[in-house]
């Protein structure tokens, strides 16, 4: 099954799935390059073509990990889309000198930090380069010299922001030598702020697609003794089998998948079951009703 979409006007060619890979190294399944292997290759049978990463992953080594993985297999790294992100920095073995977390998008750690990913990763590019967080002290200028520098020099093939708001988005935006492609941004049924903050409006208006983080909200949609979730548990055993014996999670996902400003989806499990189940929700188109029902399973009340 194709996944593939446009991530905006002109821009690159992801999936509508994307494989998160911020706790790799916490599953033993996932923490050697065989077992990532395994994941990488039952994503791709299920159409899942794009990989989320970030340099302070796994402690700045998920990177790393994912690098093992191509290393090992040449070849599967020109099967994906890669997207990592910089920008935040924190105490840890690296660097033990640093004593408190930090943002840095300046112009000079925007380039040494891709160059430092395009290393670990063992690639001489990458698909998508965000900017992890705003940084309050960096200009815009500074941030965009900087992602310009790597498109310029196709270190990078595009360029977005994660965490932004619309007035930061449109900002730096107004510098960049090309338009940035996305803004990764969390939501689901449990964090619904870019249903009312702009970001999707935004997105809708200029026709990119959002990506979405903690679809699943770190899991918690998944725990029945959760208030909310357990509403959202019961809305979903009534509609499991109007949509092929839904799962919830693939309820969850069709649930983000379904709004007009089109997010892409960075799912967090490494189950290769729940991997194809992730898959499989982008067909699902629920009803109008089913959707607002499922808001109002999470919100507790009613529309307004």
């Amino acid at each position: 099954m194709s996944l593939s979409v446009s991530l905006s006007p002109n821009g690159p060619q992801f999936s509508r799935i994307a494989f998160g890979t911020w706790r790799i190294l916490d599953d033993p399944e996932t923490r050697n390059a065989s077992g990532l292997i395994e994941r990488l290759h039952a994503c791709l049978a299920a159409g899942i073509t794009t990989v989320d990463t970030a340099e302070i992953y796994g402690a700045y080594r998920v990177e790393e990990a994912l690098g093992s993985a191509f290393a090992l297999e040449p070849g599967l790294r020109a099967k994906l889309q890669v997207v990592s992100k910089c920008g935040i920095y924190v105490p840890c073995n690296f660097h033990p000198d640093r004593k408190t977390a930090f943002y840095n998008a300046t112009a000079e750690r925007i380039v040494k930090s891709a160059e430092k990913s395009l290393r670990f990763l063992g690639t001489d590019y990458l698909d998508l380069l965000l900017v992890h967080r705003p940084d309050w002290l960096s200009s815009i200028d500074e941030t965009a010299e900087g992602l310009n520098r790597l498109l310029k020099a196709g270190k990078i093939r595009s360029a977005g922001v994660s965490n932004y708001s619309v007035s930061q988005f449109e900002a730096l935006n107004s510098r960049m030598a090309q338009p940035l492609v996305t803004n990764q941004i969390e939501f689901s049924l449990l964090h619904m702020n870019p249903l009312y903050d702009g970001v999707f409006d935004h997105a809708q208006q200029h026709r990119y697609r959002p990506m979405a983080w903690s679809p699943l909200a770190r899991a918690r949609l998944l725990d029945a003794a959760h208030e909310p979730s357990r509403r959202i548990h019961e809305v979903c055993a009534g509609l499991s089998s109007k949509y092929g014996n839904a799962t919830i999670d693939q309820l969850a996902y069709a649930w983000l998948l379904n709004h007009p400003a089109q997010p892409v989806a960075i799912i967090g499990t490494h189950k290769l079951e729940r991997i194809r189940y992730a898959a499989q929700a982008a067909a699902i188109q629920l009803e109008r009703e089913d959707w607002y029902a499922l808001w109002s399973a999470a919100q507790g009340r009613q529309i307004p």
